[in-house]
């Protein structure tokens, strides 16, 4: 696909590609089991997915990936993988393409930030490519306390809410209605976006909305959030920077 530095990315091309990539999801995700072997990560989507590895040009070793799964249009919302925790009903009035991106992780390793403009660069030229309307999936906060992260809720409540065209409903049996849980709440600033995942971060900046509430997903031990990001909405000077950091990348 392309590189920068002493990383490339590329799509995974065989079965041996998307095992290195769950065994990576699964280091990230799970952790270890008893014996000390590392936990793989799988399920009946990555077979309809496209999956994106990041790798080290020095080492070969696999340092981060994610896998987008494309839809036409919101009437085919219900074959995400979201659709299993949020009521989308709204998003199936959706009219263009869109992509649902999932299971992105980074090998717990690894701290340089040259990782994340790479896999940043290869969704922007997925996107532009493919001519993606909206970029979707889950963000997760790790861990299922939610008092662990009160002030990035909060600031999620007064900035980030998803428009209510779009808003997606309650689903799963367990989650955390932050909006109104803390509608009296106001941030601490600082606490909130220390306690913000890096990606989720990026969703942001970029004019990304979240669900009023969290999932508590208990089997993947996280709280995550119905994340949008409407390609027409990304600020213009967010959006020239995405697109020089994916030109920047050959």
């Amino acid at each position: 696909m392309f590189s920068k530095g002493r990383y490339r990315a590329r799509m995974a091309r065989t079965p041996r590609d998307i095992a290195a990539a769950q065994d990576l999801r699964g280091r990230a995700f799970h952790g270890q089991d008893a014996s000390g072997v590392a936990i793989r990560d799988s399920d009946g989507f990555d077979g309809l997915c496209t999956h994106i590895m990041i790798e080290d040009n020095t080492t070969g070793v696999l340092v981060c990936c994610f896998r987008m799964l494309p839809l036409r249009a919101g009437h085919e919302i219900d074959r995400s993988y979201s659709a299993q925790f949020y009521e989308l009903s709204a998003l199936s009035g959706f009219q263009g393409p869109m992509v649902e991106m999932g299971r992105f992780c980074i090998h717990p390793d690894a701290r340089d930030p040259d990782i994340l403009r790479v896999a940043w660069a290869a969704m922007t030229r997925f996107v532009d490519d493919t001519g993606v309307e909206l970029l979707f999936g889950c963000s997760s906060f790790k861990g299922t306390d939610a008092e662990d992260y009160l002030d990035a809720f909060a600031m999620l409540k007064d900035r980030h809410l998803a428009p209510r065209r779009w808003l997606p409903r309650v689903k799963a049996p367990k989650v955390f209605r932050f909006a109104h849980a803390l509608r009296l709440r106001r941030p601490d600033v600082k606490r909130a976006m220390l306690g913000m995942p890096p990606l989720l971060r990026t969703y942001l900046m970029m004019g990304g909305w979240v669900s009023d509430h969290a999932v508590v997903d208990g089997q993947m031990n996280t709280l995550h959030v119905f994340t949008g990001v409407e390609i027409s909405a990304i600020p213009p000077a967010r959006k020239r920077l995405l697109r020089a950091v994916a030109q920047e990348v050959a």
